[in-house]
């Protein structure tokens, strides 16, 4: 059976309306693939405190999430299962900065699409584009 992993991810939005999106490193799992930043909720820490870390660790910045799941996705992979939870949140301390992945961009909404993403990230980029 495979291990279902549940996953919080940050939709960083701008003051220009631009997103946040990390190009995953070569030797991270789903290699060279776009996401939104974030990661693994700990056993018995709610889906927002989980963020709020996971951007403190990976872009040594702070955030603040609006309360509510933008898109929930279960996505199967070859090796594991994940449940993908987005909320949507700004930096209210610091600058994004990469420490695990390759590359930080900011793109506008209706450019998301350019962008190769894990496929347990695309439903929400799908319905960041079509919410405009």
């Amino acid at each position: 059976m495979k291990k279902l992993v549940k996953v919080v991810a940050a939709i960083i939005e701008n003051e220009q309306n631009e997103i946040l999106c990390a190009l995953r490193s070569p030797e991270m799992s789903i290699p060279n693939m776009w996401e939104f930043p974030g990661g693994k909720v700990e056993a018995n820490e709610d889906i927002y405190s989980a963020l709020v870390r996971e951007i403190d660790e990976e872009l040594s910045c702070k955030i603040e999430t609006i309360n509510e799941v933008f898109n929930d996705n279960t996505h199967e992979y070859e090796t594991f299962i994940i449940n993908l939870k987005s909320i949507k949140c700004k930096v209210v301390e610091g600058t994004p900065t990469s420490s695990e992945h390759s590359k930080l961009i900011w793109l506008k909404t209706e450019n998301l699409d350019s962008l190769k993403w894990a496929p347990a990230d695309i439903p929400a980029v799908e319905q960041l584009i079509h919410e405009k």
